[in-house]
């Protein structure tokens, strides 16, 4: 019998099979394969089959058996195949995945991973994302477009460009982390809100540990708490985060663009990436807290540091303020006592008494001397500053009252300007009313008789301001003394700002003075 098919031959020609294409050339020297990967599919093969029908031989009803059975083998192997490669692009990714989220420690990098790698082609393909933290919940994420127009944009860069998951993930973070948080600034802050609700659908799932598929058939069975109108979708995904049986967050993902159905596959898949993701950004936050510890630890050496240097100075600076306060007290003694003999020897003395001008030169010396004993006494006891709340305006007045009698006796006029119902001032009480004393007396050094002295409090953005002016002076004049320099060193070591400003014939010194306690 001739047959119009070739399974017969053992070996053919190249025309003999019209199937065998190019780079299939071994098929024509190889029987079997050739009648398995194409005689089974051929029309000649068939015609040949019906002859054999014809003929009513036994094996011509065996073989349409053997041949659908062979079909269904290849078919099978065929769905395997494929789903083996499936699987393997699944493991592959995942390890990409995975060596991507342990080479960073930043928690937003970690987040920028994930959620990349569930909105990208290359990855799970899902078309928006969002991603919520039990803890640290400023680094809350959403991500995906908002319309088509935004996703084919979207898509056709990356097509372009055929980016990586390394490098989609590094572009996201670095370009579009803020203006995605912002975009879903509404829906992140509603759902952030859910997490925490009892009874929640989000916070239930988080609790049980378990992924869920919401569908219609779910919605109309337990509902969902209104998350399918806040998202706008049909169905959705919600995975949960867990780290060590603790609950890490939650991510939400859908097809809110392309409406593609989500399949127990997808779930399955998210599942073991969402491992994966929950043990990085658990591993990122413990880092981040490390770090914030070694920051404080540094921080508190530092001031540990300052402090044992500063309490060496201190001990240092109150033996000098032991040694000095001793020298000063053996001086006064015997200051007192000649200034005392000299005034009693002064109001004895008639107008016209030769002595009396030598008199009155050697009490004025002594008061001089007395005031700077008192300056160096006052900051030899200086070195440990008594701070409290005090009224600035009472200090201005006790000062004003102690000095009136110099300034009357110079016929200098002491005005005051202060502003009322100023907060208290957080000061060494005793200090500064030193220091206003010092200045109001360099004052009367150099001004004239029958000059004015002004004193003003007004509240700055800086604190209470405290500032002594007065005028005419000298032209050229400059405030020194060693009354000063105890002033200055005395308020630099509280950090309080002193300031000297001479103008044209005035001169005006600025003391601003802290209202909150410092410590």
């Amino acid at each position: 019998m001739d047959w119009n098919c070739c399974w017969t031959k053992e070996q053919i020609e190249r025309g003999d099979c019209p199937y065998i294409r190019e780079g299939e050339e071994e098929l024509l020297v190889l029987l079997p394969r050739r009648i398995v990967e194409k005689c089974f599919y051929c029309d000649r093969f068939r015609d040949d089959l019906r002859r054999l029908s014809q003929e009513e031989l036994p094996l011509a009803r065996i073989v349409p058996f053997l041949m659908e059975a062979l079909r269904d083998q290849k078919n099978q192997i065929s769905a395997m195949a494929g789903s083996l490669d499936s699987r393997n692009q699944e493991i592959s990714f995942l390890h990409e995945l995975a060596e991507v989220l342990q080479t960073t420690m930043n928690l937003d990098e970690v987040l920028s991973v994930a959620m990349t790698a569930i909105t990208a082609g290359k990855g799970f393909g899902m078309n928006r994302a969002f991603l919520l933290l039990t803890e640290k919940r400023q680094h809350n994420l959403g991500i995906g477009p908002r319309n088509l127009q935004e996703a084919w944009q979207t898509w056709d860069e990356i097509s372009h460009h055929n980016y990586s998951l390394t490098e989609m993930a590094s572009q996201f973070f670095n370009t579009k982390l803020r203006s995605e948080k912002a975009k879903f600034h509404e829906i992140l802050t509603l759902l952030e809100a859910h997490l925490t609700e009892e009874g929640h659908l989000l916070n239930r799932v988080l609790g049980e540990h378990k992924p869920l598929l919401v569908d219609e058939q779910l919605r109309s069975s337990v509902g969902d708490n209104g998350l399918t109108e806040l998202l706008d979708v049909e169905s959705y995904l919600i995975m949960p985060l867990v780290c060590r049986n603790r609950p890490v967050g939650v991510i939400l993902a859908d097809n809110y663009v392309t409406h593609k159905m989500i399949t127990r596959q997808d779930l399955e898949s998210l599942e073991t990436f969402g491992y994966t993701v929950a043990f990085a950004i658990e591993r990122a936050s413990l880092y981040d807290q490390l770090q914030e510890k070694v920051e404080r630890l540094v921080e508190v050496n530092e001031q540990l540091l300052e402090q044992q240097e500063q309490i060496v100075r201190m001990e240092k600076l109150a033996l000098v303020g032991e040694i000095t306060s001793s020298i000063a007290h053996s001086i006064r003694n015997p200051l007192m006592t000649i200034g005392g003999f000299a005034r009693s020897l002064l109001r004895k003395s008639v107008g016209d008494d030769p002595i009396r001008e030598h008199l009155t030169s050697l009490v004025t010396a002594a008061q001089q001397l007395d005031d700077v004993l008192t300056e160096i006494l006052t900051s030899s006891d200086s070195l440990y500053p008594a701070r409290d709340q005090w009224d600035l305006n009472l200090l201005v007045y006790r000062v004003s009252e102690e000095l009136a009698e110099r300034l009357s006796r110079r016929e200098i006029t002491l005005r005051l300007d202060l502003a009322q119902n100023l907060p208290m001032a957080f000061i060494d009480f005793r200090q500064i009313t030193f220091c206003l004393r010092t200045i109001i007396i360099n004052l009367l050094d150099s001004l004239s008789d029958g000059s004015t002295v002004t004193l003003f409090t007004r509240q700055s953005s800086e604190g209470l301001l405290l500032e002594a002016s007065a005028g005419p002076i000298p032209s050229g004049h400059t405030a020194t003394g060693l009354g000063l320099m105890v002033c200055r060193n005395l308020l630099e070591k509280q950090s309080i700002p002193f300031t000297i400003t001479t103008g044209d014939q005035e001169i005006s010194f600025k003391i601003t003075v802290p209202i909150e306690r410092r410590e």
